[in-house]
Parts: structure tokens; sequence; C-alpha cells
């Protein structure tokens, strides 16, 4: 049977309360930066809360004994250019072992969808559990085309992670990808007519490097 993709919505309360912080228009580029690389820490806990296990046998400075650890599955995180770059050093802080890949998108102000510069991935990218991550999920576009390459170039196990999603994003990534996990920190009302997140945080990018 095909993997049915879920949707997790993570509720810790440090989570939400760094979001909320994020959202406000007052948070400064470095704060902003700053709490964009924890949350990413803290969701990248609970996005891989299951990692297979094993048995080991190791001797502790008393006796040998038997211990749980990582069954050997390597990660990817695979930022979309550039606000995704936000989550890199949070997630590489939990799991210093991944690789990186990057995948620059951008989207078309008059048609909103999206248009690729770059795509670099690593080359074992079919052996690993893969983190698309983007702060936002508006209208999927992004997320949807980032997936696409990954799947071309021999990706397989594949979830997608962000800060904040709009219905109609989680509908299109479901559409185009039924397979892929989506993990957030929260899900919004909906989009606007220039197509961002309501109430959202504006635009990630812009915050992250004050180009705005």
């Amino acid at each position: 049977m095909d993997k049915k993709g879920k949707v997790y919505v993570f509720d810790h309360p440090l989570i939400q309360h760094k979001v909320s912080l994020m959202r406000d228009k007052n948070t400064n580029v470095k704060e902003f930066r700053e709490l964009a690389s924890e949350v990413a820490m803290l969701m990248g806990f609970e996005a891989t809360r299951d990692l297979p296990l094993k048995d080991v046998n190791i001797e502790t400075p008393m006796c040998a004994t038997t211990v749980k650890m990582l069954a050997g599955e390597d990660i990817a995180i695979v930022p979309i250019l550039r606000a995704g770059l936000g989550f890199v050093d949070g997630m590489l802080a939990l799991v210093p072992n991944a690789k990186v890949g990057h995948i620059g998108l951008y989207r078309d102000p008059e048609t909103h969808m999206p248009i690729e510069y770059y795509c670099k991935l690593p080359a074992d990218i079919d052996k690993r559990k893969i983190f698309v991550v983007d702060p936002m999920l508006a209208t999927g576009g992004s997320a949807v085309a980032a997936i696409d390459f990954i799947k071309r170039r021999g990706g397989q196990n594949i979830a997608f992670m962000c800060l904040i999603a709009a219905p109609e994003g989680i509908d299109a990534v479901h559409q185009a990808h039924p397979d892929v996990d989506i993990y957030i920190a929260a899900k919004d009302d909906g989009l606007n007519e220039k197509a961002y997140i309501l109430p959202g945080l504006g635009d990630a990018g812009d915050r992250l490097y004050g180009t705005k």
C-alpha cells in the first residue's frame, strides 16, 4: 500500500511562543533570524521522532550494556532558497551529519508560479530521509515544484517542513504528492489577493535578511 502523507501541527508551547514573536512586525532582523533557527531545531526534534533505532552493545565505565542508537537512516536538508536557509542552522545543530542540498525558486509576481534557477542535491539523495524546508507554505507552488525536482533526481522519502501554512498550500502539496508528510508550526486562515498568508508574518525572506 502506498504511503499516505499526513499533516502534523506542532502545539509545543515553545514553538508557539517563538512563532508568535516572529509574527510581530516589531521583531527586528537579528531576533527574527535567531527565532527561525530556534524554531527549526525544535520542529526538527519533533519531526525526527520516528527515526528507526537499533540495539548496540557498548561498555560504560561500569559494565557492558545494550543501548539504542540510530539505525543508520541518513538525513538530507533541502532548503528552498532563499528563505529556507533560515532553517538550516537549527536543523544542523540537531543533526550535524546531515547533508544539505539547495533548490532555488522564485515566484512570478503576476502568475505566482514557481520558476527554478538552481538545484544541487547530495549524490546519494535516493538513500536519505529528506526534509524540504521553507518558512511559508502559501499557494504550495514552490513546495510542489521543489519536491518534483527531488523526485526526478531519485529522492523518495520526503517530508516538507515550514513555520506557517495556508490550507490552499497544504491541499496543493497533497494533491501533487500524497505521499509527503507536512510538518507545520501553525495553520493559518488562508491567502489574500496577492497570495500572502493571513495573518502570516509577511515576507519571510525579507524579514530574515532585511531586504525590505
